[in-house]
């Protein structure tokens, strides 16, 4: 079987260079052949989704509405032949394939959901004071407008909810942006056949021809190209910092530059308090196994780091947490090339001087395992090597002893961007120490009191991302509606013909939808 590439609603392979997807459980490459794009296609599809922005930008939200839950209906018709791919491409289990295409369908309603309800376009109404002295106010209105064709980059430890149907996806299908996925090599057979029922969709509900393609692309060249393609107006990234800053350098030096949403590198710090530790240590040793090892640490949430005060309380933590890491099977890595990114970060870390192994899993471990590792550091050896403070992905984590609270400050201090900072304390100890939380709270997206970074759930008030770099811009979220805002920008329309306007600004307020007219709230129309 050889896998097109999806150019709008055709099919295309003018390519010659062919690839597969491998996997990891077998060890061993998978049956089917994908056809790399080639620039030609590439144009192609960038000048179909320019086309297609001008007519389905100005598509109503129950329209795109249906049109999201139609792609969601249309990914669980492929039913076992998806779920069978995956886990082929991924080495995953049936419970996670079934897990995260749940997680994809419910982001696609939840996008639906917000169109139906329409308030999201933020629409502002400031009417016209004419008699106003001693200069008339004019007519000023205001709502949330699609910036055009937007590129996203499927992600490599979510084949589902990251990548060709994803948050990234619906989101921008939301907002009313075309998409061009450059689907991620390691799964392009899952890319490929959720490609199909984007495609569906878009035959069944006639709407145009461009505002979905799918490119297949083994090198970083088809990547590239896209990046700096004039008619690309945003781009949607989940990978590694390295990847991440190379899309962000290309799309800055762009005659017209362009946003890169890009979700890259973080260890999320967790700071643990000894009485919380005393009171209930144990359970917490046993909840952070695994979360550790959950999707054996290929989570961009995963706990990498553990940051604490020296004492009794923490050594029978660690001592816990080691023999719990200990005891539990090495997992199967998504991948040859992410395992031996995996091994060669932990043997980089353990080579560092002052670093202590508690936990180094490396015999007996099938070809791609990932034996897990539990380091610790003095807070002065974290402090005086920058390097320690990288993340290894994958079943990874480094305990930083510290001195005393003031060295436990100085190490948040010294932290990069993350995406989460989880505290485990009392709320005692969390009152007494809000310093600490006020430095945490400087570098991260979302604060946990008393649980795990991993697990992130999609709901309006998840905050998913961060300060550099662990995202390239931590005012938007990647996760939930709000994530929507990505792919649209603020456009003002002075003293504009009422029925020339946004339905959204329209005096009638044809959508009955909540919006702030003359500084108040309201769903009435404008008399």
């Amino acid at each position: 079987m050889i896998t097109d590439n999806f150019i709008g609603n055709n099919r295309s392979s003018e390519g010659n260079k062919l690839f597969k997807t491998f996997n990891p459980v077998s060890n061993e490459m998978n049956p089917w052949e994908f056809v790399e794009a080639t620039e030609a296609e590439v144009e192609r599809a960038m000048v179909l989704a320019s086309d297609a922005f001008l007519s389905y930008s100005k598509l109503d939200g129950k329209t795109k509405a249906t049109f999201l839950r139609t792609i969601a209906k249309e990914i669980e018709n492929l039913g076992d032949l998806l779920l069978n791919t995956y886990m082929a491409e991924s080495g995953l289990p049936r419970g996670r394939a079934e897990g995260e295409r749940t997680r994809t369908l419910f982001q696609l309603h939840s996008f639906a959901d917000m169109l139906e309800e329409g308030s999201w376009v933020e629409a502002t109404i400031d009417t016209a004071l004419p008699l106003r002295q001693p200069v008339p106010k004019v007519d000023i209105r205001k709502c949330l407008m699609p910036i055009g064709p937007i590129v996203v980059f499927g992600s490599s430890n979510f084949p589902l909810a990251y990548s060709t149907a994803g948050g990234d996806t619906a989101s921008a299908l939301a907002a009313g942006c075309p998409v061009v996925v450059k689907s991620h090599p390691m799964h392009a057979g899952t890319g490929a056949l959720v490609a199909s029922a984007v495609i569906k969709s878009i035959e069944l509900l006639g709407l145009p021809n461009g505002v979905f393609s799918n490119l297949n692309s083994s090198s970083i060249e088809i990547g590239k190209q896209l990046a700096i393609h004039p008619g690309v107006k945003g781009i949607g990234f989940t990978g590694s910092v390295k990847g991440g800053r190379t899309l962000y350098n290309l799309a800055a030096q762009r005659k017209e530059p362009i946003p890169v949403f890009a979700e890259m590198g973080s260890i999320n710090p967790v700071v643990l308090f000894p009485e919380e530790l005393k009171r209930q240590g144990d359970s917490w040793a046993l909840t952070y196994a695994d979360s550790m090892l959950l999707g054996v640490g290929q989570f961009c949430t995963n706990p990498g780091l553990f940051i604490a005060v020296k004492g009794k309380e923490l050594d029978n933590f660690s001592q816990l947490l080691k023999k719990t890491l200990e005891t539990n099977k090495a997992g199967t890595m998504l991948h040859p090339q992410i395992h031996a990114n995996f091994t060669k970060g932990k043997e980089f870390m353990l080579q560092n001087v002052g670093v202590v192994p508690l936990v180094n899993i490396s015999e007996g471990l099938l070809p791609q395992q990932a034996g897990q590792a539990l380091l610790a550091v003095s807070g002065e050896t974290f402090l005086k090597n920058p390097l320690l403070h990288h993340e290894v992905f994958g079943p990874f984590s480094i305990i930083v002893e510290c001195n005393d609270n003031d060295q436990m400050l100085e190490v948040l201090a010294n932290l990069e961007g993350q995406l989460t900072g989880t505290i485990i304390a009392t709320q005692q100890e969390l009152q007494n120490h809000m310093n600490i939380v006020q430095v945490l709270q400087q570098k991260v997206g979302r604060l946990i009191f008393n649980g795990v970074p991993t697990g992130v759930e999609v709901c309006p008030s998840m905050m998913h991302g961060g300060p550099y770099p662990a995202s390239s811009d931590a005012r938007f979220t990647a996760v939930g509606i709000h994530s929507v805002k990505r792919w649209v920008r603020p456009v003002s329309y002075q003293n504009w013909p009422d029925k020339l306007l946004p339905l959204a600004i329209q005096n009638d307020n044809s959508l009955s939808i909540e919006r702030t007219v003359n500084n108040e709230k309201t769903r009435n129309s404008i008399l």
